[in-house]
């Protein structure tokens, strides 16, 4: 299992080729990763501390990095919030963090999804960013399902600084992202 960071450091000319750019600099990279955890629907998650509690430090462990709860913006009465009230949890990785992150998630967490069978392709933001919506995160080691309240979904971004999602493509294959098979 090699890093990532190595991974890329060894294929960025490969990489420079296949996106026909000529300087070393020009070539794409992961910039950040930003976790997020919404409870908005899992039962009036605002009024229970127990539950922004527990979601703050199931992702801090998964991130290895503090996450920070998130408040609402504004009240919105059809969904019974006031603004301010608590109603999920947020991290952004950078640097080695991201790197560590991503090695979990490509060689530990997706492998044991159930029926796994690529990510999909079609999840790049026409800027070269990539969402992916994971329904369970009990996937992740760290997480002991036992000492869990329910099972949460997770969003992860990926940011990276490709002009178009063809090289964000290219950088996340030749990092060696499971994409679905076309």
């Amino acid at each position: 299992m090699d890093n990532i960071k190595t991974v890329y450091d060894n294929s960025v000319q490969d990489l420079l080729n296949s996106i026909n750019l000529s300087n070393k600099m020009q070539a794409p990279k992961i910039v950040k990763v930003s976790l997020n955890m919404g409870l908005g629907k899992m039962s009036d998650a605002g009024k229970d501390g127990k539950l922004i509690e527990e979601a703050v430090n199931e992702l801090s462990r998964i991130a290895n990095q503090k996450a920070v709860a998130t408040k609402a913006k504004k009240s919105e009465a059809g969904f019974k919030l006031r603004e301010g009230s608590s109603i999920g949890a947020r991290v952004t990785l950078r640097g080695n963090k991201m790197y560590e992150f991503l090695m979990k998630l490509l060689h530990l967490a997706l492998p044991r999804v159930r029926d796994f069978r690529g990510i999909s392709r079609k999840a790049f933001d026409k800027r070269g960013n990539y969402n992916l919506g994971i329904q369970d995160h009990l996937i992740f080691p760290e997480i002991d399902p036992t000492k869990t309240s329910r099972s949460k979904g997770l969003n992860i971004t990926i940011v990276t600084t490709a002009q178009n999602d063809d090289g964000a493509l290219i950088l996340m294959e030749k990092l060696g992202f499971p994409f679905k098979k076309k």
